[in-house]
């Protein structure tokens, strides 16, 4: 593990793979904290069958994943980091350290709540509130999404597709997500549109058909732009052109991806939003970063957050 401290210039020595079950946001946290410690790693997939997957999490893997049989997730010559997420990935994990004789370094993304001591450094949310030797956390989560919306703006300046001022808006989804939450926030985006040229909405997989459908019916006007589901998401679209964007504080994965754009960032809190979560709002509110969306949304500009950065130098000082 030589030159781990540092990894600018040892980078593309290292050999790195991220364990995940393939839920996206893990995957999301996963490959932005590897690709920043290695830009060669591999991504594994594993998918244990039952009832291995309702077994793996204490240390019991599928046994047709056992590390020497040749279609494992986690065959071949153990690497040097493992980037890991959810509790499936706990065991192979494990795994991987066991037959590296312990040289391979587990870096465990989110509480595993279940044999944390696998990890050699494990990274929270803040809001989660972890307290353990090998812990540390951040306000906003990682995600590689910040060089990707520098291009994707300077792309969209270039064939002068940006109408300014524009303002984005970024839904979740979940149990608060009812006809009437739509109507309430349809009604604030009326509201704040009084401020912009255009007005660009995209839902997320979780939200509900019968809540965007409340929200195209009440957006029908010429300057509101609603994602039907067809074609490609315009969310990097909309995070690289907006001048302000309304997120909902349902996703923390959606509101650090925000923050990282530069845009101005109002909070849609939905009906029944999880006490952590709402926690995470208002410590951002508190610095500034972001603001509560009731209505109007005028323009205004905070410095990018993006921790991925923060949380890779953490990874390498821990490791060094």
């Amino acid at each position: 593990m030589a030159g781990l401290s540092n990894v600018s210039s040892a980078r593309e020595n290292l050999a790195v793979w991220v364990l995940t079950d393939g839920k996206i946001g893990d995957d999301v946290q996963c490959l932005a904290v590897a690709r920043a410690l290695c830009a060669n790693f591999e991504k594994r997939v594993i998918r244990p069958r039952p009832p291995w997957s309702w077994l793996v999490q204490y240390g019991v893997i599928d046994p047709r994943d056992r590390q020497t049989m040749q279609e494992s997730p986690i065959a071949g010559t153990p690497p040097d980091i493992v980037v890991a997420s959810g509790r499936r990935s706990i065991g192979y994990a494990a795994a991987v350290k066991r037959a590296s004789g312990g040289k391979t370094k587990i870096v465990f993304l989110k509480d595993p709540r279940i044999n944390r001591a696998i990890a050699d450094i494990i990274w929270v949310p803040s809001h989660d509130r972890l307290q353990a030797p090998n812990a540390f956390s951040t306000l906003t989560s990682p995600h590689g999404l910040s060089p990707k919306i520098a291009d994707r703006r300077a792309a969209l300046a270039e064939k002068g597709l940006i109408k300014k001022p524009a303002l984005g808006v970024i839904l979740g989804g979940g149990a608060g997500y009812s006809r009437k939450a739509a109507a309430a926030l349809a009604a604030s985006l009326v509201e704040a549109s009084a401020d912009y040229r255009t007005v660009s909405v995209t839902p997320s997989r979780r939200t509900p058909l019968a809540f965007m459908d409340v929200l195209r019916r009440a957006l029908h006007d010429a300057k509101y732009s609603v994602w039907n589901g067809v074609g490609e998401n315009p969310y990097i679209d909309i995070l690289a052109q907006a001048d302000t964007l309304v997120v909902a504080a349902d996703s923390h994965n959606m509101m650090s991806e925000a923050l990282a754009s530069g845009a101005g960032v109002y909070a849609w809190r939905p009906p029944r939003l999880v006490r952590k979560l709402d926690w995470f709002v208002k410590e951002l509110e508190r610095k500034g970063a972001v603001r509560p969306f009731k209505g109007a949304a005028p323009v205004f500009t905070h410095p990018p957050i993006d921790a991925t950065s923060e949380i890779t130098e953490a990874v390498q000082e821990a490791m060094a």
